[in-house]
């Protein structure tokens, strides 16, 4: 389970996150929606320390920091160890193949061997469908492969959750479908993951749970369900915004 409490970030006047408190269930989907500009991002990388908090509590498992205080390299690269992220631009290395792009975190970070990292790395691919393409690199594949290896590589780290900073934001909708089908088999897994988008049919079809952020805060964390079948005023309104 991953718990914050009590989290503040601010930037000069601007209230990012205000007096934060939600626990992420362990082998479970959370979606995190709101309005842009909510802090759903900042939330977000609030939990692999990728933004650092002034205030409040982290816990991930067994371990726990405090934000307030000053923290090792140590420290921070223990709780990273945790989760892995996929971001909005895949981020991949554009001098590695897709193959060395997946194992680099586990054999440089966890010590993985090299042959037990390829090995998970293929069959990462093949349930993605792209282990035809092990040996190209980024530039050669579209922008919903790019994204489907940039999954891969995060589960190839095998950690306790993986972040998913609004996956589909860069594609169009026919390759944004194949990533969230992704993600749904994932979820049907029983993978712990924790999804900041703007498909309200993703969210509908695949959350366990929902946080939804506005103005810094968390006016909602329960099951998916209630979000969308009793839902508060201000959700309604939400969710009629986001109707055409």
């Amino acid at each position: 389970m991953i718990k914050l409490s009590h989290v503040d970030k601010q930037y000069q006047n601007h209230h990012a996150l205000n007096d934060v408190s939600v626990e992420f269930p362990d082998h479970q989907t959370t979606v995190i929606l709101g309005p842009s500009g909510a802090g759903k991002s900042t939330l977000l990388r609030a939990i692999n320390l990728l933004e650092r908090p002034q205030s409040g509590t982290l816990e991930i498992g067994d371990s726990k920091l405090d934000y307030a205080q000053d923290l090792s390299n140590k420290e921070i690269l223990q709780m990273r160890r945790q989760t892995a992220m996929v971001f909005q631009s895949w981020n991949l290395f554009p001098n590695l193949t897709i193959l060395e792009n997946i194992t680099e975190g586990p054999i440089y970070v966890k010590g993985v061997s090299r042959a037990t990292a390829e090995k998970k790395a293929h069959q990462l691919l093949q349930q993605v469908g792209l282990d035809d393409v092990a040996n190209r690199y980024p530039n050669q594949l579209s922008g919903g492969q790019q994204q489907r290896v940039s999954i891969c590589r995060a589960l190839a780290l095998d950690t306790s959750f993986i972040l998913f900073d609004e996956p589909t934001s860069a594609l169009d909708p026919e390759l944004e479908a194949q990533i969230l089908r992704v993600l749904q088999d994932l979820a049907k897994q029983g993978h712990s993951m924790i999804v900041v988008t703007h498909n309200m049919d993703f969210a509908r079809k695949v959350a366990d749970q929902i946080v939804f952020v506005e103005d810094g805060q968390i006016e909602f964390a329960g099951a998916s369900e209630q979000f969308f079948n009793q839902p508060t005023k201000r959700i309604q309104e939400f969710l009629a915004a986001m109707k055409f």
